[in-house]
């Protein structure tokens, strides 16, 4: 039986569908200590981790070579002084050593701040500023090195510093250092109310915020892995991440390990779909979970049997209709999409055991009371739009909610005001419970009295074949407040003409409420993004021609 049954209580129905999770969980529990070490002890050489990289290279780790080398990775950092509640930065790709140093952390009671590779210098500026990390590990690629150096220097800050895999000046070689030390380490007492990790958001509204999340983190994404991605005892998962986001956190580590599955590592830089389904079929991967984009470039690709994949889920921006049936017609598997935040685990999904509906997010997590509610408190009625909240527990500590934001007080407060979590995004539910995103609050466009949430006119656009992606902004208009707008970048072989942009309306407008319509298009050759990738309405806003 799965380690996670010894932290919750699952109540299901007839059919095994779940209709509630309660945790149940020592206060000092840890996950190093209580899922990683106890698992290496009962069946040491179940497998944790299954790695390989484009030059071919391979590692299998088990969950005793888990606790093995994040020991001895614990104890180089205790060694360099790192204690409970010290703060380290993680900027290591997809590179194993991730696992050993995320273990590692925990069981020292250290936070670990996860950083993606693709940070420029003021970026790493800003981080470390707001972090104060006492610590930094990275790898040596994509000049990380010298952008971190450049930042500590510019911050006029301190750090011990590591690298893995290769010797850089001015950092101790990780990988190296590891091996003078043994295989044991003592138990840290920590609490499960500690702070675990840190997270820096996306920053599509504003600059970077810092999550932070405590010990019973991983604990609320046993309903992420096991009743949304599906992932199960024995098999084989792969969420397409990189570790410096919170994505990693969803589908690369703790709730797979929590209910007994492997997890596949594919270090790439380059997306390229022939080699990412080979890594699939290579390795007999049983469950995946990709955003949307990597779906569309396996369509457009081309989709090979995948004969071991028995579920597929998604998650993170739109997914388009086409997408959706064409993967369905081409592996006989629905895409699950499924709907949370840097500050939450999961919320929504097309959960097991009930067919995924296209478009929808699903229905709200039973470890969760999500309600939608408008701008008074009150819930909304099936069909209206209201805001994503979550109703706390009557003893008001909802594991799986972040516990602070980094040194805001204040804006912690505005999101917790009236008791309940206020993400911000908007939805509406239907007359069977399916929940349908209609957009943040701060990009819902006001048009001739009407409200519409750019998300419907996008998922329109996406199914012409002209369009590669959008992006649906207001803009000033004397006549309505707001237009509806249109920024695309076309696809190859599509020349951004006034008869592509005729033709482009006419198709949408068809499919469209007559609010809804696209009154302006413009066509560019890229869209602002944060680094994760999410494109930056409230840049487009004040950039784009009206």
């Amino acid at each position: 039986m799965s380690i996670y049954h010894r932290f919750c209580t699952e109540v299901v129905d007839e059919q095994g569908n779940l209709e509630k999770l309660t945790l149940n969980y020592p206060d000092n529990f840890n996950f190093g200590y209580d899922v990683v070490d106890v698992i290496a002890r009962e069946t040491p050489d179940k497998r944790a981790l299954v790695w390989c990289n484009t030059e071919e290279e391979e590692h299998i780790f088990t969950f005793s070579d888990i606790r093995k080398y994040s020991n001895q990775m614990a104890n180089v950092f205790q060694d360099a002084g790192i204690v409970r509640g010290d703060r380290v930065m993680l900027v290591l790709k997809r590179h194993y050593e991730y696992w050993f140093a995320a273990v590692a952390l925990h069981k020292l009671g250290a936070v670990m701040i996860p950083a993606t590779h693709m940070l420029t210098e003021s970026d790493f500026v800003y981080r470390l500023k707001a972090s104060k990390a006492k610590a930094i590990v990275c790898t040596v690629q994509d000049e990380v090195p010298k952008k971190i150096k450049s930042a500590l220097k510019i911050s006029n800050m301190n750090a011990k510093l590591w690298c893995v895999q290769d010797n850089v000046e001015g950092f101790e070689n990780l990988t190296e250092r590891m091996r003078e030390f043994g295989s044991d380490f003592d138990r840290i007492e920590t609490a499960a109310s500690d702070p675990m990790i840190i997270y820096f958001t996306s920053g599509t509204t504003g600059y970077p915020k810092g999550v932070i999340h405590d010990y019973t983190y991983p604990l609320a994404h046993i309903v992420t892995a096991k009743y949304w991605q599906q992932a199960k005892d024995g098999g084989l998962h792969f969420t397409v991440a990189e570790t410096g986001w919170a994505k990693a956190s969803w589908g690369k580590i703790y709730g797979q390990w929590l209910i007994g599955s492997a997890v596949m590592v594919y270090d790439f830089d380059n997306f390229e779909p022939k080699q990412l389904t080979a890594v699939i079929n290579r390795y007999g991967v049983t469950s995946f979970c990709a955003p949307p984009t990597v779906y569309r470039y396996l369509v457009r690709k081309g989709i090979p049997d995948m004969p071991t994949l028995e579920h597929a889920s998604t998650a993170g921006e739109m997914l388009a209709p086409e997408v959706f049936h064409k993967f369905r017609e081409r592996t006989g598997l629905l895409l699950c999409e499924g709907y949370g935040q840097t500050e939450t685990t999961l919320l929504m999904a097309n959960f097991r055991g009930k067919e995924a509906v296209e478009g929808s997010m699903g229905t709200s997590s039973p470890f969760y009371n999500v309600e939608l509610r408008d701008k008074f408190g009150e819930p909304v009625p099936v069909g209206e739009i209201g805001e994503v909240v979550i109703v706390p527990p009557e003893n008001g500590r909802q594991p799986g909610v972040f516990t602070a934001y980094l040194d805001s007080e204040e804006q912690y407060r505005h999101v917790w005001r009236g008791g309940v979590y206020h993400t911000g995004d908007a939805a509406y539910m239907d007359e069977n419970g399916h929940c349908w995103f209609h957009g943040r609050f701060d990009d819902i466009i006001k048009t001739g009295g009407f409200r519409v949430g750019p998300y419907e006119v996008e998922n329109v656009l996406m199914e012409h074949p002209a369009v590669v992606e959008c992006s649906v902004i207001g803009v000033p208009d004397k006549l309505r407040g707001q237009a509806i707008k249109a920024v695309i970048v076309p696809g190859e072989g599509h020349e951004p003409t006034k008869e592509l942009e005729l033709e482009i309306k006419e198709f949408c407008n068809r499919k469209l409420a007559e609010y809804k319509w696209v009154r302006l298009i413009e066509f560019v050759q890229e869209m602002p993004k944060t680094i994760s990738g999410k494109i930056q309405k409230s840049v487009q806003r004040v950039t784009v021609h009206p």
